[in-house]
C-alpha cells in the first residue's frame, strides 16, 4: 500500500472555476485497443454493460477474488461520510459504493447519544446514484430493495451523465467514482463536472483500475488480466468480448501519475493516491479549494482589479 502526494503551485490555478471551459481538449478515444470516434465509444460502452449487467457483481467478486469490496471500503473510509451530507456516486450501477455510504452513515447514527438530532440530520441526507446505463442502474434499484432500502428516502437514482450533470454548482460535499471513470469518452470534462458541482471544500475520490509497475508482478498480472478473465467472462457471463475490453481499457487509462496531474489540472487541491495490491487498483482523494482560500484569493483578485484601474486612471 502506497499513498502519494501532488502538489502543484499557486498562482492562477487556484481559481479554476474562472478559467474557459474552451481549455479542455478531448482525451485521445480509444475503445479498448481499437480507435473509435467519440460518438460510437459511449454507444459500444453502452453495449458492454447492458451486457454484462445482471453478472456484473458476480465477476466483480470472481476477478478480484472478493478483494473489490475491500477497496470500496477504503474508498468509503477515506470519503469519511458524515450525517447531512449531500453526496454524488457517479457510475454507481449496482450501488454497491452507495449502500457502504448508507451502512457507515447507519452506524454513526446508532453511536450517537442524541438521538433526535441525528435523526433530524439523516433525514436531510441524500445520497445520489448517477448511472448512464440503464440496465445497471435497475439492477441497482432491485438490489436496494432486496437490502430494505427501496423506501430510503436518502438514497436517490438518477440516470445520467458523468460528462453533463444535472445539479446545481457548489451544491455537493462529496463525488465519488468507483471503476468507472476510464469508460468515458473525455476524462477531462468528467473532472470539471466533478469540481463545478462540488461545494468549496468538497471531496474527490476515484477508485480505478490502474497499472502495476513491479516486473514480475507485472508479468503475472498481465498473464492473468488477458488470459483468464476474459475467459471467465466467456463462462460466467457468456461475453468474452466485454472482458476482452475490461482489460485493455485499463491498460489506455492514464498512469497513477498522469491522471493525478489531470485531477489537479482540473483544480482540485492536495491530490494524492494511494496504490492498493502493488498498484493493481488507485484510489485517488482531493478536494476544492476551501472556502476560506477561496475568498482570499478573490479578495486578493479584487485588490488587483482596483490597483490596475487606479493606474489605468492616472
Amino acid at each position: 500500500m502506497a499513498l502519494r502526494m501532488v502538489t502543484r503551485k499557486l498562482g492562477s490555478k487556484l481559481l479554476p472555476k474562472f478559467s474557459s471551459t474552451s481549455l479542455l481538449h478531448s482525451h485521445a478515444t480509444s475503445f479498448g485497443f481499437k480507435e473509435v470516434h467519440e460518438e460510437e465509444k459511449s454507444r459500444l460502452v453502452g453495449n458492454v454493460f447492458s451486457s454484462v449487467a445482471s453478472s456484473y457483481d458476480l465477476m466483480n467478486d470472481i476477478m478480484s477474488v472478493g478483494l473489490h469490496r475491500l477497496w470500496k471500503d477504503r474508498l468509503v473510509s477515506k470519503l469519511n461520510p458524515f450525517p447531512g451530507m449531500k453526496h454524488l456516486d457517479v457510475a454507481g450501477g449496482t450501488g454497491d459504493v452507495a449502500f457502504r455510504i448508507l451502512e457507515t452513515l447507519n452506524s454513526v447514527k446508532r453511536r450517537a447519544t442524541q438521538d433526535v438530532l441525528e435523526d433530524n440530520l439523516h433525514e436531510e441526507t441524500q445520497i445520489f446514484v448517477c448511472e448512464i446505463n440503464p440496465n445497471m442502474l435497475n439492477v441497482g434499484k432491485k438490489r436496494a430493495m432486496e437490502r430494505g432500502l427501496g423506501e430510503d428516502k436518502s438514497l436517490i437514482w438518477m440516470e445520467g451523465d458523468a460528462e453533463a450533470l444535472k445539479f446545481k454548482d457548489n451544491s455537493l460535499d462529496g463525488y465519488t467514482i468507483a471503476f468507472g471513470i476510464r469508460n468515458v469518452t473525455h476524462i477531462e470534462k468528467v473532472l470539471a463536472e466533478a469540481y463545478k458541482v462540488l461545494k468549496r471544500g468538497g471531496r474527490f475520490l476515484c477508485l480505478e483500475l490502474s497499472h502495476v509497475e513491479v516486473p514480475v508482478f507485472k508479468e503475472l498480472y498481465d498473464y492473468y488480466s488477458f488470459s483468464v478473465i476474459p475467459a471467465v467472462g466467456e463462462l460466467v457471463a457468456g461475453d468474452r468480448n466485454s472482458y476482452q475490453y475490461l482489460v485493455e481499457s485499463i491498460r489506455r487509462f492514464p498512469s497513477q501519475e498522469t491522471f493525478a496531474s489531470m485531477i489537479a489540472a482540473a483544480g482540485f487541491q492536495k491530490v494524492e493516491y494511494e496504490n492498493l495490491v502493488g498498484g493493481v487498483v488507485a484510489i485517488h482523494s482531493s478536494k476544492t479549494v476551501d472556502k476560506e482560500c477561496f475568498d482570499f484569493c478573490m479578495a486578493l483578485q479584487n485588490l488587483k482589479m482596483l490597483f490596475i484601474n487606479a493606474v489605468a486612471k492616472k
